[in-house]
């Protein structure tokens, strides 16, 4: 995992901005009072005669976002395997006047596609892998694709569908605006989210350096562009080795390596009693051995810690590997681990948050047709009883700070570049990412309906941001 490192911050003019958005980390201020909100919203408000003008172009990028985003969930390629998905991103983008070096940070499916000239240099996160272990249909009940084993149960395929959109629309307002204008827009297609870290790569290769703001936004059950601080994350695989018997015959000649998984697990969970109250630890047995009459040789537990400071992430880390050392000991096992990936928490910006918000209370959320409303009705039926009505989908909410217990590797992104980004409506209210109601409805118009508002949320920002980059230099 990556600590932060002022000196690895650009020069130039920008770079007071940068530090001044950076600084927001350490607990900022946690809303803006009533007055400052009121005279920010009406100058944010009189102050964006652009806006209708990019909201056009947007439009206008509908139906390639929508080809994009349902080829991306047909395909439903998993985290370092998206070679057709980030081809075909790769492809539209050129295309559409982006210069795209593929394969960056040594990673055969992530790319940067860049636009424009000088600064800003604005950054668009795109992801497009999806989750193994899941398979779903585009119906709102549950029913599985007879020929996938994975979907797009986070929504990343309407994740890169609005990204590209809002960027192939800014860059188009950019090239039409009158005078002389500077900025460079990129999107980073950014590969295995899921598991995987790519952004961890792209960072350590340096590919952030001379970035000066990164917006990004994911699908969800409704649309908040407030501070987000989330969990730091780190995983490993844990592989115990023993000795194999005969389990009746010989078993005192038996050492077995799925007595050592169970005897961590089981110590992990005695831990979870005297952990920090934010800790996240959940695990699954990847390898329990083969036969019950066969003492097993290997076994393996793979798993994940998180907490929402990376300090006192790897404190409880290190307790988590003493006891796999103990089980071993224990159960005459030895046991070594891989570290699978590591993630910062997302260091929020709520100079850059606010103008997010500002935006997308201008677009508001998404708007749903007859069909799709029925469509979010059904599958809402599979449901918990006590879920958000469904118009709250239509609910931009309130600005404040909050705490989300997930991890990304946009966090370690977040501490190179100043960064904020978007939860948009893509799925009924209630609906819990990473389950066959998100991988459905983000097959769907319903879906879409949300990645355009996103799309529209993004390219706002972006062109506010091109025409003015210190007005994320507000302090309140």
């Amino acid at each position: 995992m990556r600590s932060h490192d002022s000196s690895a911050h650009r020069t130039g003019g920008l770079l007071a901005l940068a530090v001044t958005l950076i600084l927001s980390r350490a607990h900022p201020v946690a809303a803006t009072t009533e007055d400052a909100a009121t005279t920010e919203d009406q100058d944010l408000r009189t102050s964006q005669a652009h806006h209708a003008a990019v909201l056009e172009l947007v439009d206008i990028q509908s139906a390639p976002a929508v080809t994009i985003a349902r080829q991306l969930w047909d395909w439903a390629e998993l985290g370092y395997l998206e070679e057709r998905s980030s081809a075909l991103l790769q492809n539209v983008l050129r295309q559409e006047g982006f210069e795209v070096e593929a394969g960056v940070a040594g990673l055969p499916t992530a790319f940067v596609a860049s636009a424009g000239k000088g600064r800003p240099v604005i950054a668009i996160l795109a992801e497009f892998d999806a989750l193994p272990g899941i398979s779903q249909m585009a119906v709102p009940e549950k029913r599985e694709r007879p020929e996938r084993t994975s979907a797009h149960a986070c929504g990343h395929n309407l994740f890169a569908g609005g990204s590209v959109a809002a960027a192939v629309a800014t860059l188009r307002w950019l090239e039409g605006a009158e005078g002389e204008r500077s900025g460079t827009l990129r999107v980073y297609g950014t590969p295995a989210e899921e598991g995987g870290s790519g952004k961890v790569y792209m960072v350590r290769a340096g590919l952030f350096d001379d970035v000066d703001i990164a917006l990004h936004w994911h699908p969800s059950d409704r649309t908040d562009a407030s501070p987000l601080r989330n969990l730091a994350n780190r995983s490993a695989k844990f592989r115990f080795h023993g000795v194999a018997s005969h389990a009746a015959l010989a078993p005192e000649r038996g050492r077995s390596a799925l007595d050592g998984v169970e005897a961590m697990n089981h110590m992990v969970n005695q831990l979870r009693e005297h952990v920090p109250e934010d800790t996240r630890i959940h695990y699954v047995i990847t390898d329990g051995g083969a036969a019950p009459n066969v003492v097993p040789e290997r076994a393996e537990v793979f798993y994940y810690v998180r907490h929402p400071e990376p300090a006192e992430l790897m404190k409880i880390w290190e307790r988590v590997l003493n006891a796999a050392r103990g089980a071993a000991l224990g159960t005459g096992t030895s046991v070594e681990h891989e570290v699978i990936h590591g993630n910062h928490s997302i260091l929020p910006n709520h100079a850059l948050a606010w103008r997010m918000h500002a935006n997308a209370l201008e677009v508001g959320g998404p708007a749903w047709s007859r069909s799709e409303l029925r469509f979010a009705n059904k599958l809402r039926e599979s449901l918990p009883d006590e879920i958000p009505p469904l118009e709250s989908a239509q609910t931009v909410r309130p600005f404040e700070p909050k705490l989300r217990k997930s991890s990304s590797d946009v966090g370690d992104v977040s501490w190179t570049v100043p960064t904020t980004g978007l939860w948009a409506a893509t799925w009924p209210p209630g609906t819990a990412s990473h389950s066959w109601q998100s991988a459905a409805a983000s097959g769907t118009s319903l879906g879409e309906a949300g990645m355009m508002m996103a799309a529209k949320v993004l390219a706002l920002t972006v062109s506010d941001l091109l025409l003015d980059p210190t007005l994320a230099d507000r302090n309140f």
